[in-house]
């Protein structure tokens, strides 16, 4: 009785949720037909009893405690964890009954979660999100190495090499698969560590206002400056949003010393909103926007000798590197294409959605 009434609530939304409701004797775990964001089945094993089950949006917060990966809660699934069914489990798969959401868009789970919002020690979408942001990084430097040539043999020169380091820390394996793909393409480039992360201060893109978020990068990173002076610098990051973060960074490089600063993004241009849970409401906002889409044009805004995103083919490329080559996701933040229709929706604010 329960699961119905809550199936019946929950066949009334659309677009991305996960949905946990506790009542005394039932757990009610939901998952939107689409699959936008992650959700997972845990098992923590009990000595004195049958097991407990638990509920997280990444793999990573099972590891914490110890339970272990039963499988994803399925796109649309309503699953009812109830203690009749704890008390009775033995062993085998879920005891727990299931009913499904009427699926009418079809499947698009949101790229953004292998780019920057998931740990990257989770499994998403069935992929290592670590793995998935290497293949980025190594896509990157396909489409836009930087460095000198190395004749056949010639080993790198780490006083002339150009300097490849990450903006710590969602872009760390990109821009190891970004350094490590220009090695084998033969350029003199190597991998460091010239930015450093305090990690007592939250994410920069959403904080209220633009003075917060200046204060914030200020806050947030310092530079390294044996690793950056006088050298080729190469700061791979995994998106540019409105903009603020890279041009402060790239400021505080060059005047760390460095002799210039070539900046890759491991993912496409952010050109178009989000409705599904990313907080980048404005058109205009958007720095791709503000500037035309001219990729000089954004370097002249930011300060670096260059920039380059990667393509969305070369996103997808990477993404799907390892799994069915067919495999949906939500791209809308770099294409414009919605998967779930936005009625009502305005390019400046999100208060324009008839929610």
């Amino acid at each position: 009785w329960y699961q119905r009434r809550v199936h019946g609530a929950c066949s009334q939304l659309e677009g991305a949720f996960c949905i946990v409701i506790l009542t005394d004797g039932h757990l009610f775990v939901v998952r939107d037909p689409n699959g936008f964001r992650p959700l997972v089945l845990g098992k923590l094993e009990n000595e004195s009893g049958p097991p407990a089950w638990c509920v997280a949006s990444e793999t990573c917060a099972f590891d914490l405690i110890g339970a272990q990966l039963v499988r994803e809660i399925r796109p649309g699934e309503l699953m009812d964890i109830n203690t009749d069914a704890v008390m009775s489990y033995a062993e085998g798969p879920p005891p727990f009954e299931s009913i499904f959401l009427k699926q009418k868009f079809g499947l698009s789970p949101c790229i953004f979660e292998h780019i920057y919002f998931a740990r990257p020690d989770s499994l998403v979408f069935g992929q290592y999100v670590d793995t998935v942001r290497k293949y980025c990084g190594m896509q990157l430097a396909l489409e836009s190495p930087i460095g000198e040539k190395l004749k056949p043999g010639e080993p790198i020169n780490p006083d002339t090499a150009a300097v490849v380091f990450a903006v710590p820390d969602s872009s760390n394996t990109a821009a190891l698969g970004y350094a490590q793909e220009c090695q084998r393409l033969g350029y003199n480039i190597r991998y460091d560590i010239g930015l450093i992360r305090n990690h007592y201060v939250g994410r920069t893109f959403i904080q209220p206002s633009q003075e917060a978020r200046e204060l914030k990068v200020r806050c947030k990173f310092n530079t390294v400056k044996r690793v950056v002076k006088g050298k080729v610098c190469v700061m791979v990051d995994d998106s540019i949003v409105r903009g603020t973060t890279s041009k402060q960074l790239i400021k505080m490089v060059l005047k760390a010393g460095a002799k210039e600063v070539h900046f890759r993004v491991a993912s496409p241009a952010v050109r178009s909103p989000c409705y599904y849970g990313m907080d980048f409401p404005s058109k205009q906002e958007l720095l791709v926007n503000r500037l035309g889409g001219d990729e000089k044009e954004v370097a002249g805004y930011l300060g670096a000798q260059s920039v380059h995103y990667l393509s969305v083919p070369g996103l997808m490329q990477a993404v799907r590197r390892d799994e069915d080559k067919a495999a949906p996701y939500c791209t809308a933040c770099f294409t414009g294409n919605y998967p779930v229709d936005i009625e009502d929706a305005g390019d400046d604010e999100y208060d324009d959605v008839d929610w």
